[in-house]
């Protein structure tokens, strides 16, 4: 049975639902389990950067202490399951956090953007129900229809650039990760794509933990 919401003001339906899946998947047919799914799947990947930058860092040690944190996470699960399972097995549930991720996003926008049409404005500009309603529409907010995009095309970039070697071409050396970065580093223009998206992404994440309280009740009165 399709499921309708509607403009408080009006009976203008804001979106319409056409079909409904069973439980537990209905869940993220609402705005509610979306903001969940996305605080959640935000955790996941936060928590992804964070290790990723703290393996990053064996690089100031070295290639070979950088190449045996390499070697450690193709042998996850020592002999258990085969070389690089359990990595692939990361990689896979890393990508559909990212699909989930950016697809609740999205469709969040959509929604508040169809909500949005029918909300109240003042000389041109969007009346704020309280300051608090303001300040959560601080700059880190305003941007984050930009820092998502460019992240995204960040992690493209990155996964061209140092493990598929596409961006590297005839320089990139397979199972050589210290080679690679420092080689893919040493071209300015690949430097400043690297500063800039992270600059991105730290804003990203910013308003994201912001959001993630919000979401989950924690910054809520």
């Amino acid at each position: 049975m399709a499921a309708t919401a509607t403009n408080p003001k009006g009976s203008t339906p804001i979106f319409r639902r056409k079909w409904q899946l069973p439980f537990p998947l209905n869940i993220y047919q609402s705005s509610v389990g979306r903001k969940w799914v996305m605080a959640l799947t935000g955790i996941g990947l936060l928590g992804f950067v964070i290790v990723h930058m703290i393996g990053n860092f064996h690089i100031y040690e070295g290639p070979v202490q950088l190449h045996e944190y390499a070697e450690t996470l193709r042998g996850l699960g020592g002999g258990l399951f085969p070389r690089t399972f359990l990595l692939w097995v990361l990689r896979i549930g890393l990508a559909g956090m990212f699909v989930l991720h950016i697809h609740s996003a999205y469709s969040l926008k959509e929604r508040s953007r169809k909500a949005s049409d029918k909300a109240d404005f003042v000389g041109g500009e969007k009346k704020y129900g309280s300051k608090r309603d303001y300040v959560a529409a601080n700059y880190a907010s305003r941007t984050m229809r930009w820092t998502g995009p460019i992240v995204l095309l960040y992690l493209l970039f990155h996964l061209a650039d140092l493990t598929w070697g596409w961006w590297l071409g005839d320089d990139y050396v397979l199972g050589d990760p210290y080679h690679n970065v420092v080689a893919s580093l040493s071209s300015l223009p690949v430097a400043i794509i690297y500063v800039v998206a992270n600059v991105a992404l730290a804003i990203h994440i910013f308003h994201g933990t912001w959001s993630l309280f919000q979401s989950l009740g924690i910054n809520n009165p």
